[in-house]
């Protein structure tokens, strides 16, 4: 074994490293100590390879002095310390020369002869010497090819194979080095100073007489990670040729469809299973493997983690876990949490044509067909005739929820990742793109206007895919959702490590029963002013507002009782057992009022009042900034009886659940606290609600009571309002919104281009701002605990699903952190990776 400090022989003891040869060169090493048939190899580190591309060769004579075959054909490939981040293409059959192909031709036979050395002087010219590709794929024999090249270069084509080697060396290091090649590496999360080491090989040659060819075979279905042998063989070829020229190549397995190499050479079939199985053993991963047939003897050139969709990754590393080839941490580890929130979505068939007819922020995931309809009263008629629709909106309001609600995806022309299109689709698991671009939608004629002219009239059908940001032409095949076996081990797995809690935004039933379906730890925001957003309900609710005197707004209020008071007995019996956090009433009461004309006179027709008279109160509730205005434990001190009512139901639903024999932990949450005395008027009038309830009921029952800190004064404060307060739950998305002073439903206009100038590290909405917004986290935390040690720390809002933001959490303390149904299984995943994680740096 020769090992300089420019190149190293790849030997089962060779001092090879992922980190200084990269992964590719690590891989054979591990193949070679597997006794595998690879042929010989030398590793060039990524120190070299910088020094080629300064211009400084190593000692090619020595290297080359390594191999003795006769004639000499080498390969070299790209060996990056991550698969992930590429590099430069093969370059295959160095060394082919006049003298190679006069051997060749009496060995291989002059037709193969003549392929090799024409396909090399192409590669050659083309990907080394970056010439023309057409004036070369034009000519049809080596001398063509070859007087092509001389004419280009204006020099003869090169026959000493340690020209060819250093030409090919230097053209792979500059590649590595382009502004393309490393912006593409720093996508994937290479760091800006990332090195590429090569290796090179000796031709194991797939072109002689008899048996001869080439392929590329995985062991598991691309698609599902169930066992599958996959891929292509072809006679006469070299490196990934198969894939190339599917239509000529061979089945590996046997098929009805036509010949297979399990037919023509079953003994190599079975060397191949065997190669697999050996790998997924020792090399602990399902493996795509590159092989050479040289008249009938196998010889493996390279094997690479073999590529695989979402649900495939989590079913192979749950597989290699339940087999013990892994422990179950690492399996957890090998699965990126975001890859969990493809699998709960149909998603577009990934072999599906597909016409793009805009492009959008990918808000919310999953894919959706339906016809297009532009208002929530179309929408709610299309799901009553079982019609798959399409809402699409300039931008959503609270008004629109209900339409959303109905739909079954939701597109709008305005608006980014955090505006309200987006919460809401996310928390209903609806498949969303804003922002669309170039859109221009009418309301009024009811069509939608394509940036290349087309118009879209109502009722035309369309795809939505969330995933991507992308609105398709007509109907696009998707792929069902995959919760199976894989998945239900991951989520058993996460819990079983995890030690940060980890619960759900839940609104309505169909939220609480998903949520109880993902293993959730309880509800930690269910907002119940979306409950009042159905048909009937919203016009008592206006009623309510529209009421001239406290008797009416009383009896308004009286109506609505009952109807709060089902849905949290409901949610109580779903819920059993699990603490359920549910929010008063938050925003400010002119968000129940229609804003345009047509809604404005249905309400008057409704309500049996004159129009002027409900222009004129809609107008008198709307605010200049209704953010910070009226809403929020501000309207329930300025309203008291909303909030009485509503303490009401919740404790009537407790009696009611309890009596049906479900374990009830309700807390209520008291919404924009900004100061102590707050809390205490509200509570006061609560503690009064539920000693009413316990004496009419004769039951007696607990609850906690606790504050949404959603303003900058509330963090800062945080340590007198625990006083009264049992827990503290910081709400990141009016958080980050005051600390900033940056409404998320506008910020989309500008924040890319705040991002791209390095103002913000990332959108705040998107990612917590540690170094702001997690400030006022921390010192809220602290002075709450400081001040009742007891007190329950909590993050909701869309920041709760976030992997970083859960990691945060943890350190500093949290108790739990609360997300959208569908965002469970990542943040469950994100907690385990969080945990493990820290206890190997504490180990």
């Amino acid at each position: 074994m020769l090992d300089t400090p420019r190149f190293t022989e790849i030997t089962p003891t060779a001092d090879i490293r992922p980190g200084r040869h990269g992964s590719r060169a690590k891989c054979l090493q591990r193949l070679i100590r597997m006794d595998l048939p690879v042929p010989h190899t030398v590793a060039l580190p990524f120190a070299t390879v910088r020094e080629i591309a300064a211009g400084q060769m190593p000692d090619l004579v020595t290297l080359i002095a390594l191999f003795d075959d006769q004639p000499l054909l080498l390969s070299v490939r790209s060996s990056s310390e991550a698969a992930d981040w590429g590099g430069p293409g093969a370059v295959l059959n160095i060394g082919m020369n006049d003298v190679s192909h006069g051997w060749l031709s009496n060995t291989l036979g002059h037709e193969a002869a003549d392929r090799l050395y024409l396909r090399f002087i192409r590669s050659f010219a083309i990907e080394v010497m970056r010439l023309d590709e057409q004036p070369l794929m034009d000519a049809t024999t080596p001398a063509e090819a070859r007087d092509t090249y001389e004419a280009e270069m204006d020099e003869p084509f090169p026959q000493d194979i340690a020209v060819q080697l250093a030409a090919v060396l230097r053209s792979m290091a500059h590649a590595w080095e382009g502004t393309s090649a490393r912006l593409l590496r720093q996508a994937q999360g290479a760091p800006v100073d990332a090195g590429l080491g090569l290796v090179v090989q000796r031709m194991a040659q797939g072109m002689g007489p008899g048996q001869s060819g080439a392929g590329v075979v995985q062991f598991v279905n691309p698609g599902t990670g169930e066992p599958q042998v996959t891929g292509r063989y072809l006679g006469q070829a070299m490196g990934r040729d198969a894939l190339r020229n599917r239509d000529k190549a061979l089945y590996l397995t046997h098929d009805d469809r036509g010949p297979s190499l399990q037919d023509q050479l079953p003994e190599v079939y079975q060397e191949l299973l065997e190669v697999g199985a050996a790998c997924r053993k020792r090399l602990r991963e399902e493996m795509q493997v590159e092989f050479t047939i040289d008249q009938g003897r196998l010889a493996i050139l390279d094997a690479v983690r073999c590529p695989r969709e979402s649900r495939a990754s989590v079913a192979i590393a749950a597989a290699l876990a339940r087999d013990g080839i892994i422990p179950r941490s690492e399996a957890l580890l090998r699965v990126a949490p975001a890859t969990l929130s493809r699998l709960l979505h149909r998603q577009i068939d990934e072999g599906a044509a597909r016409t793009v007819l805009a492009r959008g922020v990918a808000a919310s995931p999953g894919a959706a067909t339906g016809r297009i309809v532009f208002d929530s009263a179309a929408a709610q008629a299309a799901l009553s005739r079982d019609e798959a629709c399409i809402l699409v909106r300039r931008e959503t309001s609270p008004d629109d929820v209900r339409g959303m609600h109905a739909a079954d995806a939701v597109l709008t022309e305005r608006g980014g990742a955090t505006s309200h299109a987006a919460v809401i689709a996310r928390g209903l698991g609806l498949p969303c793109v804003t922002g669309a671009t170039g859109l221009k939608i009418s309301h009024r004629q009811k069509t939608l206007t394509l940036p290349s002219g087309r118009v879209l009239p109502e009722g035309t059908e369309i795809t939505i895919d969330g995933s991507s940001g992308e609105v398709l032409d007509g109907a696009v095949p998707t792929q069902e959702p995959a919760i199976d076996g894989a998945f239900r081990d991951f989520m058993a797995w996460s819990d079983d490590i995890r030690d940060i809690g980890v619960r759900a935004n839940a609104d309505t039933v169909a939220d609480a029963t998903l949520a109880r379906s993902f293993g959730v730890d309880g509800i930690g925001l269910c907002r119940t002013e979306h409950m009042f957003f159905e048909g009937g309900r919203l016009t008592v609710m206006r009623e309510m507002i529209f009421a001239e005197s406290p008797e009416d707004r009383a009896a308004a209020l009286e109506r609505l009782l009952p109807m709060q008071r089902d849905d949290f007995t409901e949610l109580f019996s779903i819920m059993s057992g699990l603490p359920v956090c549910i929010r008063l009433l938050d925003p400010p009461l002119h968000e129940f009022l229609p804003s345009e004309g047509d809604g404005i006179r249905a309400l008057a027709d409704a309500l049996n009042r004159p129009l002027s008279e409900v222009k004129a109160r809609v107008t008198s509730l709307q605010e200049y900034n209704p953010m910070l205005g009226m809403r929020g434990v501000r309207l329930g001190i300025a309203v008291p009886e909303i909030y009485e009512m509503q303490a009401r139901a919740i404790f009537e639903a407790t009696v009611a659940a309890l009596r049906n024999g479900a374990m009830v932990a309700p807390e209520i949450m008291i919404p924009l606290v900004t100061a102590r005395r707050e809390v205490e008027l509200v509570k006061r009038r609560i503690d009064a609600v539920a000693s009413a309830v316990r004496a009419e009921t004769g039951t007696e029952f607990t609850y906690r009571l606790g504050v949404m800190v959603e303003t900058p004064r509330a963090a800062l404060r945080a340590g007198e309002i625990s006083e009264t307060a049992a827990f503290l739950s910081f709400g990141t998305n009016d958080l980050t919104q005051m600390t900033y002073g940056l409404s998320r439903d506008d910020a989309g206009r500008f924040m890319s281009a705040y991002v791209n100038e390095g103002v913000y590290p990332e959108d705040p909405f998107q990612t917590l701002d540690v170094d702001g917004v997690g400030e006022l986290l921390l010192l809220g935390a602290a002075r709450g605990r400081a001040q009742r040690p007891d007190v329950t720390l909590a993050l909701c809002g869309e920041h709760g699903g976030s992997p970083e933001s859960i990691s945060f959490c943890r350190l500093a303390g949290f108790d739990y952190v609360s997300c959208s149904p569908f965002r469970v299984p990542v943040a469950k995943l994100a907690a385990a990776q969080s945990t493990i994680l820290a206890n190997k740096t504490a180990r």
